[in-house]
């Protein structure tokens, strides 16, 4: 998955050529007023836009913003004046996707000139994820196809995602990456090719399918020599290793699907051991207040983080290291009482000599908050792309890319 086995904007000469830019601008919406939160994703995908727009393009913008249902599912009007802002460049904006008034709007613009699309996922066809040879049938696809030159994949955030403004125009238009996918893509790949030892994983969050995935993965390839276990997946590697940890977590584990979960942790912890390290003590809520228990004796109530001894030990071990990966935080840390566990081991991160890699979504925005943006090694995009990546699984908007770099040279 290195940036030889795909094209790269410098692969293709742009000038006076339409690109369609597929970006990930998702970004946290005021329901009431419908004002942009964070302008974090925009500001990543603006260097694409700028060189391209510099390098005399026609740039059509494409992305998506929440999901149908959903209070933030918005249209982009919002985006593109703050995408204007951002890039100190007029943002058009067309209410469509690719209805005669959008194709007609594209096949207007001059040189360095850019439009942003109407939401994506506005249209039904993109909530379907399916291969990119049937990606390349729908409406979306063959509408635009005819009106652009190239193809650019800039929405890493996106890309373990099968739809149709991902890959279905790889396989009709020269297609390449953007910056923020071309950078994803090489740093974090290799990262997992010249990994440093010791090596720590640290996965948290509320996703453990994914985090077990990932634990399976590179406990069995050889990159992990420690995995440090926090969140829901803490709670189900310690209920795999025998610990009581209450029935209402229990419960909680179940009623969200991830009862299986627990004999794959059981087998992981058998099979490699000490390398699966799970806490030793764990946050409650009593009487309103944080309540640090041992795992030993957990009470018949919600665990919130990991407690202050574990917050030690995993520390310890982060210090120790040479390479830091985490995915997810370690609890509830939107409540002040419950941050400690998630702030404590981002500080720890933050100032280890390791390398150090945030995986994106929940965590990312805890390191962004905390100010420890810039002292990470990379603070990834995409959440569910990474994780993706660390499982070893493919990402599919990065395999559409690699095919169509293949079958370009063919």
């Amino acid at each position: 998955m290195m940036a030889d086995k795909f094209n790269t904007i410098d692969d293709f000469d742009v000038e006076n050529k339409t690109v369609l830019v597929r970006i990930d601008i998702n970004s946290p919406v005021d329901p009431s007023s419908g004002i942009i939160l964070d302008d974090t994703r925009l500001k990543l995908h603006a260097k694409t836009i700028k060189e391209l727009s510099n390098k005399g393009a026609k740039v059509v913008l494409l992305a998506h913003q929440s999901r149908p249902g959903k209070k933030d599912f918005t249209d982009l009007s919002q985006h593109a004046n703050a995408l204007s802002d951002l890039l100190n460049l007029r943002v058009k904006y067309i209410d469509s996707i690719f209805s005669k008034a959008a194709k007609e709007a594209i096949k207007q613009l001059k040189p360095h000139e850019i439009l942003l699309l109407e939401n994506v996922r506005f249209f039904s066809e993109e909530s379907l994820s399916r291969p990119a040879e049937a990606q390349a049938e729908t409406l979306l696809v063959r509408q635009l196809s005819p009106v652009i030159d190239y193809f650019v994949n800039d929405a890493f955030a996106a890309a373990h995602r099968s739809q149709a403004s991902l890959v279905g125009f790889t396989l009709n238009t020269p297609s390449a990456a953007g910056r923020v996918m071309e950078k994803e893509l090489t740093v974090i790949q290799n990262a997992l090719d010249n990994v440093e030892h010791p090596c720590v994983f640290l996965l948290g969050g509320m996703k453990p399918d994914d985090s077990i995935d990932v634990m399976e993965n590179v406990l069995s390839n050889g990159t992990a020599d420690s995995i440090l276990t926090t969140g829901i997946v803490g709670n189900i590697v310690l209920w795999a290793a025998g610990v009581d940890i209450g029935e209402v977590n229990k419960n909680f584990i179940i009623s969200k699907g991830y009862e299986s979960m627990v004999s794959k942790a059981e087998e992981l912890v058998e099979k490699f051991g000490n390398k699966v390290k799970y806490p030793i003590d764990v946050a409650i809520e009593k009487d309103g207040e944080r309540k640090d228990v041992d795992c030993g004796e957990i009470p018949n109530g919600a665990i919130f983080d990991i407690g202050v001894k574990t917050i030690s030990y995993y520390a310890k071990i982060i210090r120790d290291s040479k390479t830091v990966f985490a995915n997810g935080p370690a609890g509830v840390f939107e409540d002040p009482k419950f941050a400690m566990g998630t702030e404590d081991l981002i500080n720890a991160m933050a100032k280890s000599n390791a390398f150090t890699l945030i995986g994106g979504g929940h965590i990312a925005a805890a390191t962004s908050a905390l100010g420890y943006e810039d002292q990470m090694s990379h603070l990834s995009s995409g959440g569910g792309a990474c994780i993706s990546m660390l499982a070893g699984k493919k990402l599919a908007a990065v395999q559409a890319l690699r095919d169509s770099a293949k079958n370009s040279k063919n």
